[in-house]
């Protein structure tokens, strides 16, 4: 089947996504809890590559060095079993109330050092079992009452760690590349590094910023009112985009974690023919896992649950079907000729042009024409409108 999809397509999840069992702040859990080992099974036979995890997602938090090497040992031959890869870890740092008033840049120092020791033990593992990506997310690690954090204090701290882990997973030689995961609200009314640029700003203090970037999620970006593809475009001209987190969005609210493609469809078919066609040559710009980080919705039993996992894959390439078309179509070609969309990429000073041979040339600015210029036909609705068309199948 031409949507089914293939290791190849290097689509992966989290233990928390599917294993989710959907207790929200309103309501209990209506499905049972997952066995890891279950999820890693399902989504091989689905068709993904790889599988990621927070650490107390695969090890409840406070087992025993027993228990844990056990769980660990049978995640290990599951995954060897099934031929699925972990390309990247995380570390739970806001569920437990030990983490209530942050990780990382918690006031009490204490937390911090224990904060720093989990994410460093969960490190040892990832490494051991093959990732090379290690996600941050602060999820507590920001303020609802401003005098009660010392902000800069905090930065300096959120530097310090990172900095930290840096160091130790390159003396340790794990090559981890660290990536800060951004997201405005929730569940702290201000979480720090809100956005794609926050992060990026704060990676440029690093002393390892070689190894930090980001890994931008689709509606922690839209929840915010931004624009997913044009955050990821500018970490990828940045060399800064490290991973990613597809999911839908339904704009400015909660965080609703739905299927790709399930909130902003043409955002998220924008967002598909950039990873895919946006690279050198029209080829893709982005060599990472398609990471999924949805939640299957609360009304659905554990059928549904795989029914939603497998929905994430095929709607992304389905869209990387329309997107190939979209590109190939003559019409599409024609249109953005009309748009002078191909001339953004001819650079504005001519080759080897200084400002003073700028200011020489009476065509740039006296003898102009702002007014026929001004009048020129943009062709930006009939790219829309192609857009549209394509993504519906009716071209």
């Amino acid at each position: 089947m031409a949507h089914q999809p293939t290791r190849d397509d290097r689509f992966s999840f989290g233990l928390w996504t599917v294993g989710w069992n959907a207790r929200d702040p309103f309501g209990d859990a209506t499905r049972p809890a997952l066995d890891p080992v279950e999820s890693v099974e399902r989504l091989a036979e689905l068709g993904a590559y790889g599988v990621t995890f927070h650490d107390d997602d695969l090890v409840p938090f406070g087992s025993s060095d027993a228990e844990r090497t056990a769980i660990v040992e049978r995640f290990k031959k599951a995954l060897a079993d099934t031929g699925l890869v972990v390309p990247m870890a995380t570390t739970n740092l806001f569920t437990h109330p030990v983490f209530k008033e942050g990780a990382l840049t918690a006031n009490d120092r204490g937390v911090r050092r224990f904060a720093m020791r989990k994410v460093m033990r969960n490190m040892d593992l990832a490494a051991e079992l093959g990732a090379t990506t290690y996600v941050v997310w602060g999820g507590r690690e920001g303020a609802e009452v401003d005098g009660a954090k010392d902000l800069r204090a905090a930065l300096d701290r959120y530097r310090e760690g990172i900095d930290t882990l840096a160091q130790y997973s390159e003396d340790r030689g794990y090559g981890l590349r660290f990536a800060l995961e951004p997201k405005p609200n929730e569940p702290r009314g201000d979480i720090f590094l809100p956005t794609i640029g926050h992060a990026i700003a704060f990676i440029n203090t690093l002393e390892h910023a070689d190894l930090v970037g980001v890994n931008p999620e689709v509606g922690h970006e839209q929840m915010a009112g931004l624009n997913y593809t044009h955050g990821i475009a500018q970490a990828l001209w940045q060399g800064k985009l490290f991973h990613i987190d597809l999911n839908g969005q339904h704009g400015i609210k909660f965080d609703q974690d739905l299927v790709f493609g399930h909130g902003d469809v043409l955002s998220a078919f924008a967002t598909v023919d950039l990873l895919e066609h946006g690279g050198p040559n029209g080829g893709p710009a982005y060599d990472g896992p398609r990471h999924f980080d949805y939640k299957p919705l609360r009304t659905e039993d554990v059928k549904g649950v795989w029914e939603s996992a497998a929905a994430n894959m095929r709607t992304y390439l389905l869209l990387k079907e329309r997107a190939e078309a979209f590109r190939a179509d003559p019409e599409v070609q024609e249109a953005l000729a009309d748009a002078a969309v191909p001339e953004l990429a001819q650079p504005t000073l001519g080759d080897g042009e200084s400002y003073e041979q700028l200011l020489a040339d009476r065509s740039a600015f006296e003898d102009f024409d702002a007014e026929s210029a001004g009048a020129r036909r943009g062709g930006q609705v009939r790219l829309s409108q192609l857009a549209v068309e394509h993504l519906l199948g009716a071209r």
